[in-house]
């Protein structure tokens, strides 16, 4: 029965020792950050008071994900969606509202996952699923959209969750990567350098070897295209730029 989904819940499965440790330290780190949100709060979300401490960050955030829902909008084919590592739901309850048919939020963090359960559990076209999409939990479902948003920096290696993704993905589908940092090769190591400080300083080195910098080279293999480009000229005179590159990734056909 394990890795079993249940609609508008999760059924759990047993978290392999990595996993158990990596929420341990997660759910920590975003207590002391001040990112472990009340219900109320979460429903608002991406919309935080002008005094906020992160309120920088989540206005960046609600502008990604207002071009985004403006793209499915648009985009008449997307109808049913996949967001990998959803975590408190927000972004997946944000593309409900929009989707021309199901919302699939996906995480492996239950504390989360709970509270997307409950907060948004009015929402009929939403559902939550626990657990990871490598371990083969969607068996052969495939969706018009799947998003990683500020998630792509959890797994080890860019290629192989993608190539995982692309087949989850319909002929037609896309992937879409934000809100999370891409770098030039040359400038890993020292943005390597930079999170073990902050990590370390934070108390929680340890959270260093779960969090993984790729490239903008590492997409090389697929079908890319590069919606926004924080390097560009344009976007680097803009006075609220968003620092994360918008990549939507197709099938190899194109």
């Amino acid at each position: 029965m394990n890795n079993l989904k249940i609609i508008k819940g999760f059924l759990p499965r047993q978290s392999n020792v990595i996993e158990a440790r990596f929420n341990e330290l997660y759910i920590a780190l975003r207590l002391k950050e001040g990112r472990i949100y009340s219900d109320m709060e979460l429903g608002l979300l991406p919309k935080v008071p002008p005094f906020h401490r992160h309120f920088k960050e989540w206005n960046i955030r609600r502008h990604s994900s207002d071009k985004l829902l403006q793209y499915i909008r648009r985009n008449s084919r997307t109808c049913n969606i996949l967001e990998i590592g959803c975590g408190n739901g927000w972004l997946s309850a944000k593309l409900a509202t929009v989707a021309k048919g199901d919302v699939t939020g996906i995480d492996i963090n239950l504390v989360e996952l709970g509270q997307a359960r409950k907060v948004f559990r009015k929402v009929s076209n939403l559902q939550f699923m626990f657990g990871d999409i490598r371990s083969g939990i969607l068996q052969d479902k495939k969706y018009d959209l799947i998003v990683f948003a500020a998630s792509i920096q959890y797994f080890p290696s860019l290629y192989d969750i993608l190539k995982v993704a692309l087949r989850h993905l319909t002929l037609q589908g896309e992937i879409h990567i934000l809100d999370s940092h891409l770098y030039r090769f040359n400038e890993i190591e020292e943005a390597r350098q930079r999170s073990k400080k902050y990590y370390t300083q934070s108390g929680f080195f340890e959270m260093s070897k779960y969090y993984f910098h790729h490239s903008i080279e590492d997409l090389r293999p697929f079908c890319f295209s590069i919606v926004h480009n924080p390097h560009a000229l344009k976007n680097k005179l803009m006075f609220r730029k968003n620092p994360f590159h918008w990549i939507i990734i197709k099938n190899s056909y194109c």
